[in-house]
Formats: C-alpha cells, sequence, structure tokens
C-alpha cells in the first residue's frame, strides 16, 4: 500500500484523501539539515511513537511505543546518533518526543536519512497539526485524520513524497 503525496496539501491513501500539511520550503529531493523542506522520494514507515497520557494507544499494524519525557531525536549531524532516537541530554542537540503542544501526540517516523548521513536531514515524522501551518520538513495530518491513516495502512505501507 502506497500513501501519496498530492499537490502538497493532500495525502491519499486507498480511498481516503487527507489535508495535510509539508515542509515550509515545499519539497526537494536532495534535503539538508534545516532547510525546512519535506524530502521526495519513496519511504518505509518505521515505528509509531505515542503521547499515552493524551491519547489511546493507536490502532495500527505498525508497531507503537509510549512515549517518555526522556525521549528525544537526535538532529546533530556531528553526532554518531545523528537522525536516531535518543535519551535526552544536554550535550546532545535533540528535538523533545514529549512536547508541551499537541503536536507529537502520535508521530509516526518516516524512514528518511536512516542510515544517519551527515546534514541530510533528521526528524522526518507524519504528525498532529491544529493549524495547517507548514512544518519543518514534516508531513502533518489532524489527529483525527493521523489515527484513520493508521487503521488503514499496513507493516509495509510506503509513503511517496513527490
Amino acid at each position: 500500500m502506497i500513501i501519496k503525496l498530492k499537490n502538497k496539501d493532500t495525502l491519499i491513501c486507498d480511498d481516503f484523501q487527507f489535508r495535510c500539511s509539508i515542509g515550509k520550503n515545499g519539497l526537494k529531493k536532495n534535503k539538508f539539515e534545516g532547510d525546512y523542506c519535506t524530502p521526495t522520494g519513496i519511504f518505509s514507515l518505521g515505528p509509531v511513537y505515542f503521547r499515552k497520557d493524551r491519547v489511546d494507544k493507536p490502532d495500527t499494524k505498525l508497531k507503537t511505543i509510549k512515549m517518555n519525557k526522556q525521549m528525544g531525536w537526535c538532529d546533530d549531524p556531528n553526532n554518531i546518533n545523528y537522525n536516531k532516537k535518543i535519551k535526552l541530554n544536554k550535550k546532545i542537540k535533540a528535538e523533545k518526543l514529549f512536547r508541551k503542544d499537541k503536536i507529537y501526540d502520535i508521530v509516526v517516523v518516516i524512514n528518511y536519512n536512516t542510515r544517519g548521513i551527515k546534514n541530510r536531514g533528521s526528524a522526518i515524522f507524519i504528525h498532529v497539526t491544529n493549524n495547517y501551518r507548514p512544518t519543518k520538513g514534516c508531513i502533518a495530518l489532524s489527529l483525527n485524520d493521523l489515527q484513520i491513516l493508521l487503521k488503514i495502512i499496513k507493516k509495509n505501507s510506503k509513503i511517496k513524497l513527490a
């Protein structure tokens, strides 16, 4: 099953169309860290992280992981854990997963730059939006739409960003 991005504001999966937002600077083939672009390509999906204190465990065939306050995602290109989940540490530049705003209440990892190639971009997710403002490079859906998407996708589903 392929999830397709259409017209930069619509995600299509089977017969479903979801309003979405993407990176502030659009799509880009040669993405780099901090460019506010969503990478183009076809990518598999990683695990789903969720805030148990705010949402129920997502109904999905993907692996689910409960988030905790110590979880982060390394966005330091010079760190060995670049573009991987880490335990937060003041010495490592990372994005907090357990946020005050609600955009990371559910996060689906898009397996982009999984080898952690320096400066190619990190923390590319499908996450929640409340206002459809452009992202830093992720795909954002309403909470309800993200929950529906998670129900219909399969373990081997891919996302095509073009």
